[in-house]
């Protein structure tokens, strides 16, 4: 019975273009299934409620000096989706954008705040001041 659970699984997942080897979940899942009190942990040891979690802070001048040797990245105004395979770290330099998870509220970034971004978490970036930032992926 739970071999037939598993292969309509596989068959409902393929159908959608997604299957459970590419998931990042599936070895936590069977870990999730044999400890029932583990919580669900994506790729970077987040949980699921961490993955729309987008922390915002003011460096330190040690943050802002390391930051100040990673690449820049600019866009001017505009509205755009994007999705995180990795967690970036960005300091910015210029300019003002609201993230909004897909499940989660907005958050407002502006010049001088250093923002972490969840791998896994996808969004939708509303950039209202043309940005540049230092970013760097983990």
């Amino acid at each position: 019975q739970k071999l037939a659970v598993a292969l309509v699984l596989v068959f409902v997942a393929g159908a959608h273009s997604w299957t459970l080897s590419s998931s990042p979940f599936t070895s936590s899942s069977a870990l999730l299934r044999s400890r029932a009190v583990k919580p669900l942990r994506g790729g970077s040891g987040t949980t699921m409620s961490d993955a729309n979690k987008i922390v915002v802070k003011k460096p330190t001048e040690k943050e802002k000096e390391i930051a100040s040797n990673w690449p820049t990245w600019q866009c001017g105004v505009s509205k755009f989706p994007w999705s995180y395979d990795s967690r970036e770290t960005c300091l910015v330099l210029e300019g003002e954008v609201t993230v909004t998870p897909n499940k989660g509220e907005p958050v407002k970034i502006q010049a001088g705040d250093m923002a972490i971004f969840p791998q896994g978490m996808s969004c939708t970036w509303d950039v209202t001041k043309a940005i540049r930032k230092h970013y760097n992926f983990d």
